[in-house]
């Protein structure tokens, strides 16, 4: 009887196992199943373009009409003919409201190079012991087996050493132009803008973001600022598609390399 239900509490118990194993199998499936839904769309397929509706661009061009009349400070005389709006021949043409297009010049051609070296070395040696207190320790000694002694008392040695060494080497260069919306004019009239530029060539999308703060009299008089006249610049130039996923690790590896510690 005892033997018997040894073996059904075994497979119960391996059964238990089982499920578990399949809980866990299921889980994982689910996970990878959930990553890798937006890949698997586009399957076949170019990338898609970001919809422009959703853009912080598209809400300033909507808000304010880009329209002569819109702007509080041009005054108009009916009978003359001179006009200081920005489309009039004379009028400063240079962005300065919301919703106002102005062209960004991105000519970054940077290089550094850092080499640093460290050496660090330490060695210590500590003897401490009492042959003599009141004849305390010959007494200790003759009590202690095996011939110890308390007059030897405690030695130790240590040593360390470090050496480290790093070097960094960068060489960059990117020469763009994007145009960018005032998507905000802010109290003391800096200029919040936005750029994004997508092109697609075959099945591969090349996307190129830019935002900052600029000041107006920094644009210049072809409605053009340079990316080093840009405070809290955010300059973004990658892609998406067949190559750029190709590139990229898969998802598994991803995972394991976070998750194992070594």
């Amino acid at each position: 009887m005892q033997t018997n239900r040894n073996m059904r509490r075994g497979k119960t118990e391996a059964v238990r196992k089982a499920a578990f194993g399949v809980r866990v199998a299921l889980a994982f499936c689910s996970c990878a199943l959930l990553l890798a839904c937006q890949p698997l769309e586009e399957v076949g397929r170019a990338p898609g373009f970001s919809p422009p509706e959703q853009t912080v661009e598209h809400a300033a061009l909507y808000r304010v009409p880009l329209l002569e009349t819109s702007d509080p400070q041009v005054i108009t005389q009916p009978a003359s003919l001179w006009s200081a709006g920005q489309r009039s021949l004379l009028g400063d043409r240079r962005a300065g409201r919301q919703g106002d297009i102005l062209t960004v010049v991105i000519e970054i051609n940077d290089s550094a190079e850092i080499s640093n070296n460290t050496s660090r070395g330490r060695t210590g040696s500590n003897s401490m012991g009492v042959p003599q207190f009141f004849g305390i320790p010959q007494a200790i000694d003759r009590r202690l087996p095996g011939g110890l002694q308390v007059a030897a008392g405690v030695e130790t040695n240590s040593s360390t050493a470090f050496s480290g060494s790093g070097s960094v080497r960068r060489n960059e260069k990117l020469m763009l132009r994007v145009a960018s919306t005032v998507v905000e004019r802010l109290p003391n009239g800096v200029l919040r803008i936005e750029g994004r530029q997508e092109v697609r060539v075959n099945h591969e999308l090349r996307e190129l973001l830019v935002t900052g703060y600029v000041r107006p009299e920094d644009i210049s008089r072809q409605n053009e600022i340079t990316y080093d006249k840009i405070a809290g610049a955010r300059i973004s130039y990658g892609g998406r598609g067949i190559i750029s996923t190709v590139q990229q690790p898969r998802y598994g590896e991803q995972i394991t390399e976070i998750l194992l510690p070594f």
